[in-house]
Formats: C-alpha cells, structure tokens, sequence
C-alpha cells in the first residue's frame, strides 16, 4: 500500500455537483438496498446466512485472486501500520482470516491476538485455514462487541463496518474498547461504481469518504495515514477506504501530569530528546 492523500480535483464546482448527482443515481440503480429495509435482526440473519453460504465459502479464495490478500499484507510487512508493541490486537468481522494471518505473522509473539466474527461457520473456516492455536476466537457483532472499556490497543478491522445498520454505533463500539492511544486499521466499501456492485454482491453498504472521515472526528478519532494497495488502484479509486486512526488521549489532570513529568524528566538531562544519528 501507499500513504498519501489524493490529488484535489480543478473541476468546476457544476461539474463537482454533476458528478455527484449522477453518482447517487448510479447508487440508487445499482447498490444494495437490503440494509436499508430491513429491521436490525433481520438484516443481521441475512449477512449470517450469505457468510455461512457458497459465497462466505469462496471467500478466501476470491481473496486471493483479487490480489487483496497479498497487497493487504504489505501493510503489516513493510510496517506502515506498525504492529510493533501492540499487547492485545482484535481482528474485527475475521471472517476466513486473511487479516488474522498477517497479525499471527507480523504481531510480536507475546502479543494477544483475538478474532470477532458474527458467524460461527466463519470462525470455524478460519480455525481450520489458519492450523494456528494462538488467536483467540469470539462470536459476536460489532454493533454490540462483547469486550470491556478500553480492553485493546490495537484494532483492525477490514470490510466489516458496512454491515453494521447504524455507522455511528458501529464506530463508538470501536472507539469504546479501544485503549487511548490505540490505533485503528479500518478497511471499508466506498460509494464508488465497484463498490456500489460490491454491495449488491455482499449486502452491504458504501461509504463516501467525506462523511466517514467527518464521523471520526466527531468521535474525536485522529486521522492517521490513508492506503491505497497499489497506484493503480488510487487512480481507479478500487479496493475502498483504507485508513488508520487514532484514539486521542483524554485531557485530564492525570495525563497533563504524565506529560508534564515526561518533560521533567528530559529537562533534566536523564533522557535524550532527540538520538543521535551516529
């Protein structure tokens, strides 16, 4: 992958406004609707039975073929989303476990390593994928997740959040479990023509990027390095929103205090603020 944010566009305002109209047409016509007009437990029967079905069967190998296995992992490979330190990790909507792969083989190996999914015949495909005795597996959903305040410093989760009916939860659970400071790796469909098909295919929504990187920050998430896998797919806008965040420190006087400590301490001589390069 590459960091980076996109070229901004000359167009002309109109033709920004054009586009755009003629992009929520496309998505009306062409993006599934199932998510919209049906209730919670519905919907969240529906996405069980596509996982559990031919479609969650093939998962792994349809990974494969599009190249996301192998460009997703260059990520954790080439350290520009550092697993590095990270003491407990959660792997949301795991599925077959591509990315749980990636953190067995990347993560150090003390780190603890849990996986969440909402099917358990995708948690079962994983197990038997991966012939690995170290994540730990969890059935549950991401609207609800079934972990403590602040339990991970460390969250991917790739393609999952467009199955959560409501965004906005879907988020706050996130930012709920997370330890502050601790870091999100966030994979998800983007309103464009390929996801707009993508949905149809998984029952899922899209996300325009705008809105998404405004709920973050609402949430009072940082904005970290944004991903594309390749070049090429930056300039066809394939592969979704690929982000990192990060969950800011609480101001309170306990962490000034830390801070103001920190700066103490290195006033004082007893720790170098910047290494030397020999």
């Amino acid at each position: 992958m590459i960091g980076g944010n996109p070229k901004k566009s000359i167009l002309h305002p109109l033709a920004h406004k054009a586009k755009r109209w003629k992009r929520q047409v496309l998505h009306r016509l062409v993006e599934a609707k199932t998510i919209h007009g049906t209730s919670n437990s519905q919907y969240r029967k529906k996405v069980i039975g596509i996982y559990a079905g031919q479609r969650g069967a093939m998962l792994a190998r349809s990974n494969q073929i599009s190249g996301h296995f192998r460009n997703g992992e260059s990520v954790f490979k080439n350290r520009q989303f550092n697993l590095r330190g990270a003491k407990d990790i959660l792997d949301i909507g795991s599925g077959s476990g591509p990315i749980l792969s990636h953190l067995i083989e990347y993560a150090d190996e003390n780190t603890n390593i849990t996986g969440l999914d909402i099917s358990s015949v995708m948690i079962d495909r994983a197990r038997k994928r991966l012939d690995s005795k170290r994540p730990r597996f969890v059935l549950g959903d991401l609207a609800q997740l079934p972990f403590q305040d602040e339990a991970f410093d460390c969250i991917t989760c790739g393609y999952a959040l467009e199955h959560v009916p409501d965004t906005r939860q879907g988020m706050e659970e996130i930012y709920r479990v997370l330890s502050p400071g601790g870091r999100v790796l966030l994979f998800v469909t983007e309103d464009t023509f390929v996801g707009a098909w993508t949905s149809r295919i998984w029952n899922c929504r899209t996300h325009n990027r705008k809105e998404l990187y405004d709920l973050f920050k609402s949430l009072d998430f940082e904005l970290g390095k944004e991903f594309w896998f390749t070049r090429f797919h930056r300039m066809l806008r394939l592969g979704g929103i690929c982000i990192e965040l990060v969950k800011r420190h609480p101001i309170t006087s306990d962490y000034l205090g830390s801070v103001a400590a920190g700066d103490q301490v290195i006033a004082a001589g007893r720790v170098s603020a910047v290494s030397s390069p020999n």
